[in-house]
């Protein structure tokens, strides 16, 4: 008997959303009506949508179920004692704040806490804790370790925080100019890397000497315990449980999307180990998302929430999720597109910059790849490079490219299954196979803040694929639907 390429997923598909792809002639439309941004394409006219992983999720019957039993009471309903004590038992702290979302977590934690001119060093943040610092006046410092810099470079915790900065930083600024630190696990500005046990801990005792919380961007938590469980030396069979309340217990407290490894589409908190932020944080939490009993979500989301977080600590679902990422990255490379590597948990990332070296950074080579991919396919993936991090923006140019000019492609959890992704692989190596014909774009608007999410660009005057005249855009009709 053959043995199958991989274990199936342990879930039964009890409902299904139809999809559909339409014409490439509508999709050229809409990429300029959209001013080639991504996010301003209409889902229902998305095929394979991997934009992001957040709140994206397929919830469980359990987590359904639990819907029908919200409690929508203003003050003290029975879903906000339910959520409080699952947090409690997973993550070890005591204090729990409800949010709406994760960034409003770090909206009360920072307005809080971070004054103009203090420094807020991590692993790497990602744009919505970057962009949350920056609007208080702080500086967010990257500091992970120099593997992470390198694509194929197969360092089994490319998140880790490099220890030698941190302590030089630490020594050099002190409490009183760094008021807290983090580390976002896994590291999403850098492919979904994981952050290993040990570098926690060490990142943990560096900061407490110098008298520094830490707080752990707690997102896809179990996704990093899992990796800390598989990867590294003497973790192997210890319970993903009981590992992430080693985690935690390395931290003062954390900020979570529970739109990622709480597997909800909407949901957040704020958690702490100690009494001195809170009274300001619960009274910020009522001047901006509700009271502390429910923190702008309604009950039967809380209800969501903690099942989901109880959900997401089952081993077989991890190992199956993180499989499926994991296939899905080595199908790519094997069709010639590189990726980061070793894969990360939630995402594979293209690596933009490697595949379209012709590009250069100031014309945005992962932001040609992502309208790309729609082009040809229907797919949507978000850029991770010079859009997002590059900063010092001046007449549509970036004067500080990152490290790295990545493609995410973030796979929702229990929604895709394997022959989707085989279509982006499909379509992917047929980019790959014209990549000499792409070219840049460049930006004729931005805001002030997270340009990559309402910013419009124009394609580079240098080659490439022209945009529509507005005289050929018409009135879309049923024709554009293709009948595949």
């Amino acid at each position: 008997m053959t043995k199958p390429k991989s274990a199936p997923e342990p879930w039964r598909i009890k409902m299904v959303e139809p999809i559909r792809t339409i014409t490439r002639e509508a999709r050229e439309r809409l990429l300029y009506e959209a001013a080639y941004n991504l996010f301003q394409i209409p889902a229902k006219d998305v095929f394979i949508d991997l934009l992001t992983d957040s709140g994206t999720s397929a919830m469980s019957d359990h987590q359904w179920a639990g819907l029908l039993q919200g409690d929508e009471s203003y003050a003290g309903g029975r879903n906000w004692f339910f959520f409080e004590k699952t947090v409690q038992d997973i993550f070890g702290f005591p204090m729990v704040i409800p949010t709406h979302q994760g960034r409003v977590a770090e909206n009360l934690l920072f307005s809080t806490v971070v004054k103009p001119g203090q420094i807020i060093p991590s692993n790497s943040h990602f744009d919505t804790t970057r962009a949350n610092i920056e609007a208080q006046g702080g500086i967010a410092v990257d500091l992970v370790i120099a593997e992470a810099k390198d694509p194929e470079n197969l360092h089994p915790f490319k998140g880790n925080v490099d220890l030698a900065k941190l302590e030089e930083l630490c020594s050099r600024e002190g409490a009183a100019r760094i008021p807290l630190g983090m580390i976002t696990i896994t590291n999403n500005s850098g492919g979904g890397q994981p952050v290993s046990l040990e570098n926690i801990r060490a990142v943990s005792e560096i900061l407490r000497r110098h008298g520094i919380p830490l707080i752990i961007d707690a997102c896809r938590f179990a996704e990093n315990a899992y990796f800390i469980q598989q990867r590294e030396p003497g973790q192997r069979g210890r319970p993903i449980r009981e590992i992430v309340r080693e985690v935690f217990a390395a931290a003062d407290g954390c900020t979570m999307s529970a739109k990622k490894d709480g597997l909800a589409n909407i949901g957040g908190f704020l958690a702490l180990r100690h009494q001195e932020w809170v009274a300001r944080l619960k009274n910020q939490l009522i001047l901006i998302e509700g009271f502390p009993t429910y923190g702008g979500l309604a009950g039967r989301d809380l209800e969501a929430v903690a099942r989901g977080l109880e959900e997401v600590l089952d081993e077989d679902y991890l190992a199956s999720r993180i499989g499926q990422v994991a296939r899905f990255g080595e199908s790519l490379r094997r069709a010639g597109v590189p990726v980061v590597r070793p894969i990360g948990g939630h995402a594979v990332y293209i690596d933009a910059g490697r595949l379209l070296g012709h590009i250069p950074a100031e014309r945005f080579p992962g932001q040609s790849l992502v309208v790309e991919l729609y082009r040809e396919g229907g797919i949507r993936g978000v850029e991770i490079g010079s859009v997002m991090f590059g900063g010092g923006q001046s007449n549509g140019e970036t004067a500080h490219p990152p490290n790295l000019e990545l493609v995410r492609l973030a796979v929702p959890r229990r929604v895709y299954t394997d022959a989707h992704l085989d279509f982006v692989v499909e379509n992917a190596a047929r980019v790959a196979d014209r990549r000499t014909t792409l070219s840049g774009y460049r930006i004729v608007f931005e805001p002030p803040h997270l340009r990559h999410f309402t910013a419009r660009f124009e394609p580079s005057p240098a080659g490439g694929t022209p945009s529509l005249l507005p005289g050929a855009l018409a009135e879309r009709t049923e024709s554009d639907v293709d009948d595949q």
